[in-house]
């Protein structure tokens, strides 16, 4: 080519430079000209959601996991955490307390061989919970719980466990105002699961009433997963209590609730927040009616918008219930700990999220130095039309 003779149109250099910048403007984008999602660079770090995922509650476990697996998924788009690409795992605690230290100890020994894990959302059971802690106590890792609500939880000084969630003591003294207050219940009949959380909800909730002045006609223990309430039924009635509280789960409460409209009984039931999922109504053949539920957050439905419910429908293949809302929370309380530390070692972690000011789908986070939340919110549903309908606050 000779030197000063050009084959090109004088404007070509222009379209040139053109082309590459529009190039590079298409690189940045999807297939759909939207923003593309930034691949995380780091390596991988590892939550794991230890909750059933098999036997009686594996739905309340399931929802769980799909909400932490959203929230991961919505970080790991905008090229991770720190540059980590966020990997979820579930592991199953069976709602078993000795297959929970199970669990924790398998952690532990992954922890030990150099496994990067960030932390734990789980377990979903207070009982679970104070197993596993015995373990995760010593580990370098935090610790979130999305449900578990024993009030002790967060009084033995772990400094690297924390809740999403109200504890007992809220819930029951909510509870007790609105059985007295809007259910005008003079006498009411206490009924509880065996396990710590549903002894121990029970016990808070007849001090609250007491304190009120509200007489407790009848404490009735039963089983976790019992479905026959032959012998029970006839003991609350003859006790004439003007409203009934149940401390338990989704897979007791439909057959409690079944076997009391079968007998005749009118009488107001709320049920505790083990009770908030749509098994409590899809399971009480059509006798979920007009009856209360507690819970420690709003309903799906109300709380997030219809891009999140496709989002988690993407991520999931199925509905979110509402635990999903809890797990996506207290992976969001997590990883926003580890961002604003700017670091995945866990005492730094941990230090960040007792300083932590986020809106949630539960509402503000912000915690008491014992992992507890300052301004924790009980929820009371009625079920109308065969769906949960908010009717405090």
């Amino acid at each position: 080519m000779q030197q000063g003779v050009s084959r090109f149109p004088k404007n070509a250099f222009a379209w040139v430079v053109c082309l590459v910048l529009f190039s590079l403007l298409v690189a940045g984008c999807g297939p759909d000209g939207t923003a593309a999602t930034k691949e995380p660079t780091k390596g991988d770090v590892y939550v794991y959601v230890a909750v059933p995922l098999s036997g009686f509650q594996a739905n309340a476990g399931q929802t769980i996991l799909g909400g932490a697996r959203l929230r991961a998924a919505e970080v790991n788009a905008q090229g991770g955490l720190m540059g980590y690409r966020v990997v979820v795992e579930g592991i199953d605690d069976e709602s078993d307390s000795d297959v929970a230290v199970s669990v924790a100890e398998q952690i532990a020994d992954e922890l030990a061989a150099g496994k990067p894990i960030l932390g734990i959302v789980g377990h979903l059971n207070s009982g679970q919970s104070l197993a596993a802690m015995e373990v995760y106590e010593g580990l370098s890792l935090v610790v979130i719980t999305p449900t578990a609500s024993e009030v002790s939880l967060t009084q033995k000084g772990y400094r690297n466990f924390f809740r999403v969630n109200a504890n007992d003591a809220t819930q029951a003294q909510v509870d007790a105002n609105f059985i007295a207050s809007t259910l005008n219940a003079k006498r009411v009949a206490v009924v509880f699961n065996d396990d710590p959380y549903g002894i121990g909800l029970g016990r808070a909730l007849g001090d609250e009433l007491t304190a009120l002045g509200v007489e407790i006609v009848t404490e009735i223990q039963v089983a976790v997963e019992q479905s026959d309430y032959s012998r029970e039924v006839p003991q609350i009635l003859a006790a004439q209590p003007d409203a009934i509280f149940y401390a338990g789960y989704e897979v007791e409460c439909p057959y409690l609730r079944y076997a009391l409209v079968s007998a005749g009984s009118t009488t107001s039931l709320l049920a505790s927040d083990g009770c908030f999922l749509s098994a409590t109504i899809d399971e009480s053949n059509e006798t979920a009616e007009g009856m209360y539920v507690s819970a420690f957050g709003p309903s799906p439905r109300a709380a997030a918008t219809k891009e999140w419910i496709t989002s988690y429908q993407e991520v999931e293949f199925r509905n979110p219930d509402t635990y999903s809302l809890n797990g996506y929370t207290a992976m969001s309380v997590l990883l926003a700990g580890a961002e604003e530390a700017g670091d995945l070692d866990s005492q730094a972690v941990a230090g960040s999220i007792r300083q932590l000011n986020l809106d949630s789908l539960l509402g503000p986070i912000q915690y008491q130095e014992n992992g507890d939340l300052q301004d924790p919110t009980i929820y009371i549903f009625q079920v109308r039309d065969s769906q949960f309908e908010q009717v405090f606050p």
